[in-house]
């Protein structure tokens, strides 16, 4: 079964406290970091994360964007945030995907849960992101750091006769 994960931006970056306090001083700093908290996420987790922005206060189309295999989408002029999830939800939901919706938006939860999909709190999300951190330096800490040296990749016996011509100097 694919797990997909679709994630309301401005909703996480005003309910997360340090994206929050991000925003207030640049906003683009603060989209910039939950994309890259998301990636990480959608790295190590193994789900598929959609996330989508508000076109705040930007005329025009809309768009996608790939980042890495993050899916970024900008709704469309006077289009919201929850109207493009839906649709994602619509448009991705079947038998092989299970998909979650992450918002703190009451109604826009009672909406995807209707159209068949989970919902998760943005502080439960930010709960496994901090989760999945964790695991990822501890995997790091545990493993060993591989030795590729160039030394480590001769014969011996190579090894041996440079070792001897280096001493003879």
């Amino acid at each position: 079964m694919n797990e997909l994960l679709i994630v309301d931006g401005y909703n996480m970056i005003g309910a997360w406290p340090d994206l929050a306090k991000l925003k207030d001083i640049n906003l683009e700093e603060a989209r910039d970091r939950l994309i890259d908290m998301l990636s990480e996420y959608q790295g190590f987790s193994g789900h598929k994360v959609y996330l989508v922005f508000d076109a705040h206060q930007i005329p025009g189309l809309g768009g996608k964007y790939k980042q890495g295999r993050l899916e970024i989408y900008y709704t469309k002029e006077k289009e919201t945030a929850d109207e493009l999830i839906e649709r994602l939800v619509s448009r991705l939901i079947s038998r092989k995907n299970r998909i979650s919706v992450a918002t703190s938006d009451m109604a826009e939860q009672s909406v995807i849960f209707g159209l068949g999909a989970l919902r998760i709190p943005a502080s439960e999300l930010l709960r496994k992101i901090r989760q999945n951190k964790q695991e990822i330096q501890k995997q790091i800490a545990q493993s060993p750091p591989p030795r590729n040296s160039f030394d480590s990749r001769l014969d011996p016996r190579i090894l041996d006769i440079l070792e001897r011509k280096r001493r003879e100097k």
